[in-house]
């Protein structure tokens, strides 16, 4: 257990930060190209487009098992894939180790916990009940609530203001380029996971800290906000 931490504000990324999502997106993506004939891809070959939303994950798919998909058909098979992970969203994803005991010691430390993804509000909303996840959050913040998304940093003013405003500090964790250029734009600091999707090395994204496990993560933003 860690000692008061003041009533921090701290907002999570969802895919590849608090949730290994990549299975049922790679599950839904396979029963896509199935259905047309083609053959399945390897999560290692698609699992760094997981954050970049069905579309490009579509075109890369297609583009890796024959032919380039018809721009025309691309709307209809966007529709079939988000309806088969809606339907499975949470036959694979599981919460990264260590998610779950340290945002169990953070809250009980006093800080406030929200969620900003650019997954549809809709998926999010079916994602984290499924996992019994919705307990640990005051705001779950996902795409189309507003008319912007991360990197804009109204879009992180929102949410931390539906948890009850900052508090003595708030805190972007994320996975990718995308988290932190939306803590930079909030002017807060950025902390990046190690394990995410993100193709990049994490060292590089320009965070205020990377991490390999959650557990590193009550001690560390008792730093930050110090």
């Amino acid at each position: 257990m860690i000692h008061s931490l003041s009533s921090p504000a701290l907002v999570f990324d969802l895919d590849g930060t608090l949730v290994d999502t990549a299975p049922d997106l790679l599950g839904a993506l396979n029963a896509i190209l199935t259905r047309e004939g083609r053959e399945p891809v390897e999560a290692r070959d698609l699992r760094h487009l997981v954050g970049f939303g069905s579309r490009t994950m579509l075109i890369e798919a297609f583009e890796k098992t024959g032919a380039a998909v018809d721009e025309a058909r691309l709307p209809g098979l966007i529709d079939a894939y988000v309806d088969h992970y809606r339907r499975n969203i949470a036959n694979g994803s599981r919460p990264f180790a260590g998610v779950e005991p340290a945002l169990k010691d953070l809250k009980a430390a006093g800080a406030r916990l929200g969620v900003l993804t650019n997954k549809p509000q809709e998926l999010a909303d079916l994602l984290l009940p499924a996992l019994k996840m919705t307990h640990y959050f005051e705001a779950i913040h996902g795409a189309g609530r507003m008319d912007v998304a991360k990197p804009d940093a109204r879009v992180f003013h929102a949410v931390v203001e539906a948890m009850g405003g900052p508090g003595k500090g708030a805190v972007m964790i994320g996975d990718s380029k995308t988290d932190v250029a939306t803590a930079r734009a909030a002017g807060v600091p950025a902390v990046v996971v190690r394990y995410g999707y993100t193709p990049e090395p994490p060292e590089t994204l320009g965070a205020d800290a990377v991490i390999d496990n959650f557990a590193e993560l009550p001690l560390l933003v008792e730093r930050l906000l110090a």
